[in-house]
């Protein structure tokens, strides 16, 4: 927290897995999604929540992804960020893009509960896979080749044609 009128944190789920992405220097970008509550609730008596992009950077030195290895969808995390300006110019038009680049993580839940969680995300693929491995017809079996007729035959270029077995 190098400059703390440029920091704050946002609680809330991840959206999804981080995706993490390696540069060509070595470094990696991290991306992910947290659906922050809002603090009030809407007409329906039900509280909205916001998706917000998070982007990480960890160095080339760094061996791994760190904590980003460790969150997962549906994870309650509370997230320090500091807001970042990108300024670019594209077809001659300068564009302004405003980041929020994640510092730090904290986790809000038991390691119990995510593990629960993410034990019952592996349990939910695997059956995927299996009801999907079911409702492929078994492959049809190849029957074993016999021999030609023209087995015995001369080929015009000299010699007989070759026989599987």
């Amino acid at each position: 927290m190098s400059n703390p009128r440029n920091h704050g944190h946002i609680i809330g789920r991840l959206a999804n897995d981080p995706k993490i992405f390696t540069n060509p220097d070595g470094s990696k970008k991290v991306l992910f999604t947290v659906y922050a509550d809002r603090n009030y609730t809407n007409g329906h008596n039900e509280r909205d929540s916001d998706g917000i992009p998070m982007e990480a950077f960890i160095r080339a030195q760094v061996q791994g992804v760190g904590i980003y290895s460790h969150i997962h969808k549906g994870d309650l995390v509370s997230i320090g960020y500091t807001l970042r300006m990108d300024r670019y110019q594209k077809d001659g038009k300068p564009f302004f893009d405003l980041k929020v680049e994640s510092q730090d993580v904290s986790f809000l839940e038991s390691r119990s509960t995510t593990q629960a969680r993410l034990n019952e995300r592996v349990q939910a693929a695997e059956a995927q896979n299996r009801s999907l491995q079911a409702q492929v017809p078994a492959q049809a079996q190849v029957p074993a080749m016999q021999a030609s007729p023209i087995a015995n035959e001369q080929l015009p270029f000299g010699g007989t044609p070759a026989t599987a077995g």
